[in-house]
């Protein structure tokens, strides 16, 4: 009789799901999702295979805030939703920008950048001299597949024709062989464009075209997990670290410290 009574009573109990900060911090590790071709942000060297920028630094600040070891998944902007919905990783920490089709899946931090978006066309194109050069009959503009830029570029273009690439063609190669007259990019990655090539251009528009504010992303239901991650960008932004990092990484013009 007592077994009977003991059995409906644990019948009867909440089944109590861990939160994913309770996850993370009981197995000790954090899988942070990072785009290793995004110069500046999260960039894995092709030959050395080491990680560098603004977000490699940042997440070891957060390794240390939450006592845990980062396992680094390799993940790309076309890929971003399906990782975090599908527990491949935990965190995406790769300059996500907030967008509405993002908000509908995911659940972003505060922002910590902002960018506008610029053009970078090859110094061999004359015809492209500025930002109003851009939109005409014949132009060729190319936007690289699962990027904000996409679909910015689909609603703000009248007259010049939009080029998605996928993999494995590049933006870059669109531009420098001439199929295309520019690419449509961010703050962070005209820096790459600049530093490391010598026939790429940068085009900055005469006022503010799009500005996206970029911040971390996590699957969506664990309010805890995000309040967590913001109290850590509070206390990065207020201490000096956040600005001192993006300085660090040359992007200091876009970080976003209150």
């Amino acid at each position: 009789m007592l077994s009977a009574i003991s059995c409906v009573s644990l019948a009867g109990q909440p089944n109590y799901q861990k939160t994913k900060l309770q996850q993370i911090l009981q197995s000790g590790e954090l899988k942070v999702c990072i785009w290793p071709d995004y110069y500046g942000i999260t960039f894995k060297n092709p030959k050395t295979k080491t990680l560098t920028g603004i977000d490699i630094d940042i997440s070891v600040e957060l390794e240390k805030d939450l006592g845990v070891k980062i396992r680094y998944i390799d993940s790309s902007f076309p890929e971003l939703i399906d990782n975090l919905l599908k527990n491949k990783c935990d965190i995406a920490m790769h300059a996500v920008g907030i967008t509405p089709a993002r908000i509908a899946q995911l659940e972003f931090s505060q922002p910590y950048l902002r960018s506008d978006i610029y053009a970078i066309k090859s110094k061999a194109n004359d015809t492209i001299q500025s930002w109003d050069d851009i939109d005409k009959p014949g132009r060729i503009v190319a936007a690289q597949d699962g990027t904000l830029m996409v679909s910015i570029m689909q609603k703000t273009l009248k007259q010049a024709k939009l080029l998605v690439v996928a993999p494995p063609l590049t933006r870059e190669q669109e531009v420098e062989s001439g199929r295309a007259d520019v690419f449509m990019t961010d703050f962070p990655y005209s820096r790459r464009m600049l530093e490391t090539t010598d026939w790429a251009r940068m085009i900055s528009p005469s006022k503010p075209f799009h500005m996206t504010d970029y911040a971390y992303a996590i699957a969506p239901g664990d309010p805890a997990f995000l309040a967590r991650i913001n109290s850590f960008i509070d206390k990065i932004k207020r201490d000096g670290r956040l600005h001192s990092i993006a300085s660090k990484h040359k992007l200091d013009p876009i970080v976003v410290t209150n």
